[in-house]
């Protein structure tokens, strides 16, 4: 961008000299302008669609309640944006989807189509501070809803009468497609919560592990016997993870026919010092290890959140006393966008973003130096959007950002 610089001091200086030299500016294909602008770029809020799955089987009533304590600290913080704002919407689906049971070799089969990734509306508040489950008809929450603490933590809480077989994988899959995706939410459906370009965050909350199947009626059964891990047991008869992680992030398209950016999230049965999955048998059920309000180890689940996280700073433990911490580092993870969508960008070889860090550390990111490395233009209705770069990725505890043009006053 210097050189950007030195280039118009030149053109400057030898215009004053009297040289005739072509000038930039009067290339038919030139997006120089031709004076400075008084309109410098100006990034739209981010946007972000948040969605809970929430386990709804019998063990899970402290756990829902625990969460819904801490969503004050984890709205604060999506809030923060790292100098963005932050445009965003948030929902609740179940892990319920079907229940497969063979006991005594006697099978039973159920399916939950009230839920099975259907968005659940917000209950209304009972007389001791409970909810009354079946009420409401409120499904997606607004982040500039002032009651949006007090309905979130009433939507979280989506009861211990679902399915004991939890399918979130699954549940996820129907809700980012046809027909819910589609269907208006007066119908019953998910239509208008997952917006185009919007990021999209995933925060599985559960006791036990993934046993999905899209095979309907499934072939995986659970049953009585404590001491039995039954769908690890039966892991052949699922849908593997890499497939479903295919699915999520290549095969389902946004309005656009962009894959969605997904940012997952799990507090699941891992345990809660080192994250490690074990299976162990305690006072005659099996838990994780480490874990023991769990009810299996969380092999799927942390098979997940490493192919979206390598590092799993994106999974925790639900065994842990207190998810205040992991909500908020979970919506440090979420509110960071490494792309922005700009206005008023004629050229983006003229854009400059400077991060401001946490430490008051000033970052420069422009094209020339590397830290912008690509630039989406601007097509229709949709507006252009710049990528940052390795040397310029934002964090969560960024204070600002400053974005001009080199040209502008």
């Amino acid at each position: 961008m210097r050189s950007l610089r030195i280039t118009y001091l030149l053109l400057a200086w030898l215009a004053v000299q009297g040289c005739i030299c072509d000038n930039p500016v009067d290339d038919p294909d030139s997006k120089v302008p031709g004076q400075c602008l008084a309109e410098k770029p100006v990034p739209e809020p981010q946007r972000l669609d948040i969605l809970f799955v929430v386990d709804n089987s019998g063990s899970m009533k402290e756990e829902q309640e625990g969460v819904a304590r801490e969503l004050t600290a984890f709205i604060e913080e999506v809030k923060k944006g790292g100098g963005v704002a932050q445009d965003f919407n948030v929902g609740v689906i179940t892990t319920s989807v079907y229940q497969h049971t063979l006991v005594n070799g006697v099978r039973g089969y159920r399916e939950y189509p009230g839920q099975a990734g259907r968005l659940q509306p917000v209950p209304d508040r009972s007389g001791d501070g409970g909810v009354v489950l079946g009420t409401g008809t409120e499904k997606m929450l607004s982040g500039l809803d002032p009651e949006l603490t007090d309905k979130f933590g009433r939507l979280v809480q989506v009861g211990t009468f679902g399915s004991g077989q939890e399918t979130p994988f699954e549940a996820i899959r129907l809700a980012l497609s046809p027909p819910l995706i589609d269907t208006p939410m007066e119908q019953g459906g998910n239509g208008g919560f997952f917006r185009d370009r919007a990021r999209l965050l995933v925060v599985v909350v559960t006791d036990e592990d993934d046993c999905s199947e899209i095979a309907r009626p499934s072939t995986a059964t659970v049953g009585s016997d404590p001491t039995r891990n039954w769908c690890y047991e039966q892991r052949a008869n699922l849908v593997s993870v890499p497939e479903y992680h295919q699915i999520f992030t290549q095969e389902i398209k946004d309005g656009t026919e962009a894959a969605r950016e997904i940012v997952w999230a799990t507090i699941g049965p891992v345990g809660v010092t080192s994250k490690e999955v074990k299976e162990v048998i305690v006072d005659g059920q099996v838990r994780n290890i480490d874990c023991p309000t769990s009810y299996q180890p969380g092999f799927r689940q942390k098979e997940m959140a490493a192919l979206f996280d390598s590092s799993l700073a994106n999974l925790d433990s639900i065994c842990k006393p207190s998810y205040r911490e992991t909500l908020v580092a979970i919506a440090g993870l979420a509110n960071i966008s490494q792309v922005l969508e700009l206005r008023s960008v004629p050229n983006p070889a003229m854009l400059q973003i400077t991060i401001v860090r946490r430490d008051g550390s000033q970052t420069v990111c422009t094209m020339s130096n590397g830290g912008l490395v690509n630039w989406d233009e601007p097509s229709g209705d949709q507006l252009g959007r710049v990528h940052f770069g390795n040397q310029c990725l934002r964090r969560a505890d960024d204070k600002e950002l400053k974005i001009e043009l080199l040209c502008a006053g």
